[in-house]
């Protein structure tokens, strides 16, 4: 059985982001509501600005956060903050495919997997450990169904 499942320390850095995004937040907020040492536009921007992106990064990391176990000739995906389960056959998967990106000298492996049922998941090597025994386990189990991709 592989259990590919998020990085702790992925998550763990990406959390430290959030913590200062935050922070920053607060204080400008703080700042707007004592002191008004800004412009009223200086604090919308800024307000929104960190918002904005701390938000987009609160849904990356939910989005991101599943579990997969491949083994036994199925798939299965949990998705604990949705409160999904499911498990797949081997021959339910429509096609798969995995791109190499190479940015900054240091390669980056994405996979997608699509499923009869129009669902599909997409994990990284850099979010997920046990990715490539994952993709040692598509390509024996389902070869027929990758799609060949060329390094980008």
């Amino acid at each position: 059985m592989i259990v590919i499942k998020p990085k702790i320390s992925t998550y763990f850095s990406l959390s430290l982001i959030v913590v200062a995004l935050l922070t920053g937040l607060i204080f400008i907020l703080r700042d707007f509501a004592y002191k008004g040492s800004f412009g009223l536009w200086f604090y919308l921007i800024a307000a929104s600005l960190i918002t904005l992106v701390l938000l987009m990064l609160l849904v990356k990391m939910m989005a991101g956060f599943r579990f997969i176990t491949a083994g036994r000739d199925q798939i299965i995906v949990k998705l604990p903050l949705r409160g999904f389960q499911k498990a797949y056959p081997v021959s339910d998967i429509l096609v798969w495919e995995e791109e190499v990106v190479v940015a900054n000298k240091k390669e980056f492996r994405q996979m997608t997997v699509a499923f009869s049922d129009q669902q599909s998941i997409s994990i990284s090597n850099h979010e997920h450990e046990a990715y490539s025994e994952l993709v040692k386990y598509l390509r024996k189990k389902a070869a027929k169904k990758e799609i060949k991709n060329k390094k980008a």
